[in-house]
């Protein structure tokens, strides 16, 4: 079976694609804000990526979320919760646990079905 790796560096893809699952890990491109604006942010470039992939955020199947601080918990979710379509919650895990770089507030990691 084919894999189709997006924006691959050295180090990582943006999005891997292989038998009609998109994988992919995201962390805010703006680091300036709190963890509502993180998440905001990186929700947006999840919803990109998901698109040129052939998904969408209604197909999500897993995601693991990562805080730096649990202090943070209930920004991210008033921004996930907004995010997210109606009856289309996935399968969804979260702790807190230190990050790469200091600046960043919240990082995600998808698994969705493609359309």
């Amino acid at each position: 079976m084919q894999i189709q790796r997006h924006g691959t560096t050295g180090r990582f893809s943006d999005s891997v694609v292989h038998n009609g699952t998109v994988y992919l890990v995201e962390v805010a491109a703006n680091l300036d804000g709190d963890a509502a604006a993180q998440t905001a942010n990186l929700l947006a470039s999840v919803e990109r990526l998901l698109a040129q992939a052939g998904s969408d955020k209604s197909r999500l199947l897993m995601v693991t979320i990562y805080l730096s601080d649990m202090a943070d918990y209930e920004a991210m979710n008033a921004v996930w919760d907004a995010w997210l379509p109606p009856g289309c919650a996935p399968a969804r895990a979260c702790l807190q646990a230190r990050l790469a770089k200091p600046e960043y507030r919240v990082e995600m990691v998808l698994t969705a079905a493609l359309a």
